[in-house]
C-alpha cells in the first residue's frame, strides 16, 4: 500500500483551523477540499426537515467573536481559536460586569492551559470558551464588551457520500464525522483516515467483492439525517465502521460492535494480533458516535471502531490540546493500514455453495490435482490442497469463508485466494446474499 504520511500532513495541517460544526460553510469547505482526494458527491438537506424523532436545526455561521476589556483589548478572539466560541452561539453585541459575563464562561480548571470545547446546537444560547489560565486573569472590576457576529439562517445540513460499487451490490458502511473544529484526534484524524481509505478502495475497485457506502456527516443529526433520506439502502446494510479517534499517542483498540460475536469483531482482533498489537476491547455501549444511530432497532447494523485514544479515554479530549502535536501523520498512516488489512479481509468474506455436493469432487479431471504431494503454502501449515477439500466440505450456501477460514485456522485472505480456481471451474458459486 501506498506510503502516504506525507499527504496526510497536508491535509491535515489545512482541515485543522476550519470552524466546523453540524451545519455551515466550514462544512462545505472541508468537504470540497476531500473531493481533492476522491469524488465526493456534497448533498444538502434543508433546514426544518424532519428525520425521524429529530428536525434539522437552522444553518449556522460565524464571521467574528471577541470579549475586550475596558481599555479596547481583545483578550478572547475567535481570530486565535474558533474554539473560543460555543458552537452555534446566537449573536451578541453588549457590555457586561463579570458577575453578568460568569454564566456563559467555559473553562478546564484541570488542564489550565487548554481551551474546551462546548456546543448549544438545540438551545439557543451564547457563550465564549477560554483556559483557565485567561479566566484567572479577569477582574470583577472590569466591564467587559462581547461581540459574535454570528447567524442563525434557513440554510441546510451538508453531507458528503461516495458510493463506490464492487462485483456484489451487496454494501459495507464506512462513516465518519465532519463537525468539530480545531481538534485534530476527534474527529479529523477519523475524517482523513476514511479519505484515503476511499482513495485505495478505488484504486482497486476492478477487484472489490462487495460495494461501499462512505458517509461524511456532522455527528448525530447528520447520520439521523443519512439515514431518514436513504432508509431503504441503510436497512439493506449488515455491518459497516465508524471512524474517529484513531491518531493519537495512546494505545490502539477498538469498539466492538452490538453483537459482540459479529464477525467485525474478531476480524479486527485478527489484524491487530496479526501486527503484533496490544490492544484495549471496548464492548458496545449506547454512549459514543454514530453507531449509536446505525446499529438503532430500525437499522442493526454492526459497526466496529478502531481507535488510537478513544473518545472520552484520554485527556484532552474535547479541548485545543487535541491538536497537531497530539496526533501524527506517521500515526495516522499506519492507523490506514490497519483499516485497509481488515476491510480486505472484510471484502473477502462471501459465501459460496458447492454445486458437486454428492461425493467429492474429482479434482484431477479439472486440473486441480497437484501432481506432487506434501507441499506446504508459505507462512502456513496447511496445503493448497487440503484447503480446496476443506472448503468444499463446507460450502453449504451458508457458511462464510471467514467461518471456514477459522475452522482451518488459515488467514481468510489465503484461503479466497486458493478457492479461485473452484470458482473459475464452476464447481462452486457466490451464494446471492
Amino acid at each position: 500500500m501506498t506510503d502516504y504520511t506525507h499527504d496526510i500532513d497536508i491535509y491535515l495541517k489545512r482541515l485543522f483551523p476550519i470552524t466546523r460544526s453540524i451545519t455551515g460553510e466550514g462544512n462545505r469547505a472541508t468537504l470540497r477540499i476531500l473531493q481533492e482526494i476522491i469524488p465526493l458527491n456534497i448533498i444538502e438537506y434543508p433546514a426544518g426537515q424532519h428525520v425521524y424523532d429529530w428536525t434539522i436545526p437552522k444553518e449556522w455561521n460565524i464571521k467574528e467573536a471577541w470579549i475586550k476589556n475596558s481599555r479596547g483589548d481583545k483578550i478572547i478572539d475567535f481570530e486565535v481559536s474558533n474554539l473560543h466560541v460555543i458552537s452555534y452561539s446566537a449573536p451578541v453585541h453588549r457590555k457586561m460586569t463579570l458577575e453578568e459575563l460568569r454564566p456563559h464562561l467555559h473553562y478546564h480548571e484541570v488542564l489550565p492551559h487548554a481551551i474546551p470545547y462546548r456546543t448549544s446546537y438545540y438551545h439557543e444560547n451564547w457563550g465564549f470558551c477560554l483556559t483557565y489560565k485567561q479566566y484567572e486573569t479577569l477582574s470583577s472590576n472590569e466591564e467587559y464588551e462581547v461581540f459574535i457576529d454570528s447567524e442563525l439562517s434557513e440554510g441546510s445540513l451538508s453531507v458528503g457520500e461516495l458510493l463506490i460499487q464492487g462485483k456484489s451490490t451487496k454494501e459495507y458502511l464506512i462513516s465518519c464525522y465532519i463537525c468539530h473544529p480545531s481538534m485534530a484526534n476527534d474527529s479529523l484524524s477519523g475524517v482523513i483516515t476514511t479519505a484515503f481509505i476511499a482513495k485505495e478502495l478505488l484504486k482497486n475497485q476492478g477487484n472489490l467483492e462487495h460495494s461501499y457506502r462512505i458517509v461524511f456527516v456532522p455527528e448525530t443529526i447528520g447520520a439521523i439525517s443519512y439515514c431518514a433520506n436513504n432508509e431503504k439502502a441503510m436497512k439493506a446494510i449488515d455491518n459497516g465502521l465508524v471512524i474517529t479517534t484513531c491518531g493519537g499517542l495512546g494505545q490502539y483498540g477498538y469498539k466492538q460492535s452490538w453483537n459482540k460475536n459479529d464477525f467485525i469483531n474478531q476480524m479486527i482482533e485478527d489484524v491487530f494480533n496479526e501486527n503484533k498489537i496490544n490492544f484495549i476491547t471496548y464492548p458496545f455501549d449506547i454512549h459514543g458516535s454514530d453507531e449509536r444511530q446505525y446499529s438503532s432497532q430500525g437499522f442493526k447494523i454492526n459497526c466496529a471502531t478502531i481507535t488510537k485514544d478513544r473518545y472520552y479515554e484520554y485527556d484532552y479530549y474535547h479541548t485545543s490540546l487535541d491538536n497537531l502535536d497530539f496526533v501524527t501523520a506517521a500515526n495516522l498512516n499506519w492507523t490506514l493500514h490497519l483499516y485497509l488489512q481488515l476491510i480486505d479481509k472484510m471484502d473477502k468474506n462471501l459465501v459460496y455453495q458447492n454445486l458437486y455436493p454428492h461425493c467429492e469432487v474429482m479434482l484431477s479431471k479439472h486440473d486441480l490435482y497437484p501432481k506432487t504431494g506434501g507441499a506446504l503454502l508459505p507462512n502456513t501449515n496447511i496445503s493448497s490442497l487440503d484447503i480446496i477439500l476443506w472448503s468444499l466440505f463446507y460450502m453449504d450456501g451458508n457458511t462464510t469463508l471467514y467461518e471456514i477460514s477459522k475452522q482451518l485456522r488459515t488467514d481468510i485472505c489465503v484461503v479466497y485466494d486458493q478457492i479461485k480456481p473452484l470458482l473459475d471451474k464452476q464447481i462452486i458459486k457466490i451464494c446471492d446474499e
